[in-house]
Formats: C-alpha cells, sequence, structure tokens
C-alpha cells in the first residue's frame, strides 16, 4: 500500500507543480480531485476516513468561504474601486503612485484575502496609471509583490495563513502581533526594490494634463447599476440599494475584523459575516460568483491526498528523530519551504509541512509555524507561478493589453524574494530569542 500511496502523491504534486496535465486541460483542482479519488479507488483510504475531520480541514474551509464572500460584496458593490480611486486620485506623480499602490495592496491583503484584492484592484491600477500616462508596468508588479508581502501578516491574508491559523490554534492577535510588523517592513524593502529597478520610468516628468477624478472607476469595476441604465424608472431604487450594499459590507468587514483580533473563533466569524451579507435585496448569486470555488476543491482533494499520504507514508519516516530540523525549525524550515512553495505552490506546501508541524517540541511549534507562514508567502514573490496573485495580476493586466513577460516579473521577485525571506527568518529568530 506504501508504493500505490507514494505513486499517486507523486503524480498528484508533480502535475501540481506543472499546472496541467499533458495532453489534458485540466487545472490544479481538478488534478487535486483526481489524486483524491485515486486514494479512494486504490483502497488507500475509505471513504468515511476521507470526510472525517481528520482528513478534511473543514474550519479551514468555511473560514476561506466565509472570506471570499466579504471581500465579494465589497468588489461588487464597488467599495473596492472607491476606496482605490479615492487613494490614487490626487497622485500627480509615478513614484508617489506607486507608493500608494504598494501601500494600498498589502493593507487590503493583510485582512483580506489577497487573491481577490488583486482581481479587485488591478484593472483600477491600468485606469488610473493610464489616465495619468504613467507606464504601468512597475505598479502593477507593486500590486503583485505588495499583495503577497501584506498577505504574510495575519490569518486572513492568504489561503496558506488561513490553513496554519486553523491548525497551529495561534490566536489572531498573536499572529498579527508577530508577522504584521515584519510585514509592513516588507513593503517598505519592495517599494525600494521596485523604485530601484525601474527607476527610469518612474522618474518621468508628471502630466499636469492628466486629472483622475475622484470616484471614476474603471469601466470593469464600477458598482452594480449605479451609472448607467439611463431613462430607467427604478434607477434611484437601485442607486440606493448599492449604497445599503456599500455601508453594509464595511460594517460588516470592520466587525468581523474587530471580532478576529478580539479572539473569537475566526472560521464562525467568518461565516456569520457571509450570512449577514446574503441576507440583502442583492441577488445571491453575484455573491456565489465571487467564490472560488475550484479553489475550494482543490483544497478538498489535497486535504485527502496529503491525509492518506500522511497515514501511509510519513508515518514510517521516523520524524521524531529529525533532530537537526526539530531543534532548530525556523531556518532549515523557511527554505525548505520556500522552495517547495516554488516547486508545487504555496498550499500544497503547507499542507505536505503539517505532519513535521506535530513533531516539532511544543516549546519551539509556534514560531515553526510562524516561520511557514512567512517563508511560504514571502516565496509566493520568487517567479510569476510562485502565487494565484502573481497569475492574477499578469492575467488581468494581458486582458488590458498590458504584458509583464517571466524575465520582467523576475527582475523584482527575486531580489524581493531573498531579501524579505533573508529579513523574515532573522526576524522570526529574533522573537524567539
Amino acid at each position: 500500500m506504501i508504493w500505490i500511496t507514494s505513486v499517486i502523491f507523486t503524480l498528484t504534486y508533480l502535475g501540481l507543480a506543472i499546472g496541467r496535465v499533458p495532453g489534458l486541460r485540466m487545472d490544479r483542482a481538478a488534478i487535486a480531485f483526481v489524486g483524491a479519488t485515486l486514494m479512494l479507488v486504490a483502497g488507500v483510504l475509505t471513504i468515511p476516513q476521507a470526510v472525517s475531520p481528520e482528513s478534511i480541514d473543514y474550519e479551514t474551509l468555511f473560514l476561506l468561504f466565509g472570506m471570499m464572500a466579504v471581500v465579494g460584496c465589497l468588489r461588487i458593490s464597488g467599495v473596492l474601486a472607491r476606496l482605490t480611486n479615492w487613494s490614487l486620485g490626487r497622485i500627480r506623480t509615478p513614484r508617489a503612485m506607486l507608493a500608494m499602490t504598494i501601500l494600498l495592496a498589502g493593507v487590503l491583503s493583510a485582512f483580506l484575502v489577497n487573491d481577490i484584492v488583486c482581481l479587485a484592484i488591478t484593472p483600477l491600477v491600468i485606469h488610473l496609471a493610464r489616465r495619468l500616462r504613467f507606464d504601468p508596468l512597475p505598479h502593477l508588479i507593486g500590486v503583485a509583490t505588495a499583495a503577497n508581502i501584506g498577505s504574510a501578516g495575519t490569518i486572513t491574508g492568504n489561503p496558506q495563513n488561513m490553513i496554519i491559523g486553523i491548525q497551529s490554534r495561534i490566536p489572531y492577535l498573536r499572529f498579527a502581533a508577530h508577522l504584521l510588523p515584519l510585514a509592513a517592513i516588507g513593503l517598505v524593502v519592495d517599494f525600494l526594490i521596485v523604485a530601484w529597478v525601474y527607476r527610469d520610468p518612474l522618474a518621468a516628468v508628471p502630466n499636469d494634463d492628466a486629472r483622475v477624478i475622484d470616484g471614476d472607476a474603471s469601466p470593469n469595476d464600477r458598482a452594480p447599476n449605479a451609472a448607467s441604465s439611463s431613462g430607467r424608472p427604478n434607477l434611484s431604487r437601485q442607486r440606493k440599494s448599492v449604497v445599503w450594499l456599500q455601508r453594509k459590507s464595511v460594517v460588516v468587514t470592520l466587525a468581523s475584523v474587530a471580532m478576529f483580533f478580539a479572539g473569537f473563533q475566526i472560521a464562525l466569524v467568518a461565516i456569520a459575516a457571509a450570512a449577514v451579507l446574503l441576507i440583502d435585496p442583492i441577488k445571491s448569486k453575484r455573491i456565489y460568483d465571487q467564490i472560488d470555488w475550484s479553489l475550494l476543491l482543490m483544497f478538498i482533494g489535497l486535504f485527502i491526498v496529503v491525509h492518506a499520504f500522511g497515514d501511509r507514508v510519513v508515518a514510517t519516516w521516523g520524524i521524531g528523530q529529525w533532530r537537526q530540523l526539530l531543534a532548530h525549525p525556523v531556518g532549515e524550515l523557511s527554505v525548505a519551504a520556500a522552495v517547495l512553495s516554488n516547486l508545487v505552490s504555496n498550499v500544497p506546501a503547507v499542507l505536505l509541512f503539517e505532519p513535521i508541524m506535530r513533531a516539532v517540541p511544543d516549546a519551539a511549534r509556534q514560531n515553526a509555524w510562524l516561520a511557514l507562514a512567512m517563508s511560504s508567502t514571502f516565496a509566493g514573490n520568487l517567479t510569476v507561478l510562485g502565487s494565484v496573485a502573481n497569475l492574477i495580476v499578469i492575467e488581468n493586466a494581458r486582458r488590458e493589453g498590458v504584458a509583464i513577460s517571466f524575465t520582467e516579473y523576475c527582475k523584482v521577485g527575486i531580489p524581493v524574494t531573498i531579501a524579505t525571506l533573508t529579513l523574515g527568518i532573522a526576524w522570526v529568530e529574533f522573537m524567539t530569542s
């Protein structure tokens, strides 16, 4: 049974690393689902074992679903568009826009899911850069790198941190107290590197003729039914509905973040927030459309695959005897997580490290989890394939006619990753001393 499990696991993770199966049009979610099904068909796990809480982390799924719904409402109501335009609307120099873009992407991603933040603000950044006649390239790379760095600051910043937060049981406030200052420093480092790499485009003479009107959103990100439909008798009612959803979304989001810091169960708060937002005149389907169902499917598949591999294979490795790693987990773990995150993506990497975390001594376990969160997130900036956030920015930029090549991204991604990872390892080590 060990070799069957190993073969299925290896093929699944190889597919995740490549991102597709040659000759087929399967994405990572389909690959994870097929891998999980093969574990069941081969008899490695039974269906009751596969769907048990020991296999599938339902709390993480609830948390991820709830946060997607909350951020989705912020997006479709136009709140993120208004915030982005308000923040960037009075910018007149390229460097100032880069600083504000990195700050906005980093702060939003620290408390909301970074993938959805990138999806929401990327078209707006392109739109505003063009209005000011700036080169959008450095600002878009700033969005991607800052979203990854900022998301390391809290449990709700990205999917892998959600897994770590649920499995480690580190309180939200304690997690943020350790990593949020590091994320803030990382954003400064990110700005300095992007500004240096693109020093010529960012030194362009400001265009006094360009004007950005506060609240002027990109055509793709306007609040629904709020600026069109001329002549329709129910326009006033629609606008009132949009304003209501905007206010409701902001209140629910701020209340949720406050309850996270206050120590309430984060998964319960997230799904309660989603439930409140679903009680609304807006069609529920519009909120459902903001949910990344393929990511949830990938999570389920990976939970099953990794659980089977852990029970049948990892249990035979004698992890408890890995004295060097267990005695000094921060440095070794961070480097290993950074490498693996760029091979198979950060979510599968984090799941694979879970058995090792259980073997780390209690005194060092919290810092090992924090190191894993930091390294798997910061490593996402290495290449365009390092995180989903990067791919979202690049794909949205391509649709708007802005090409970001692999090598162009790496001009910033590689030095940013090296600098922030080095800083992160030193920071977590310092926190343990």
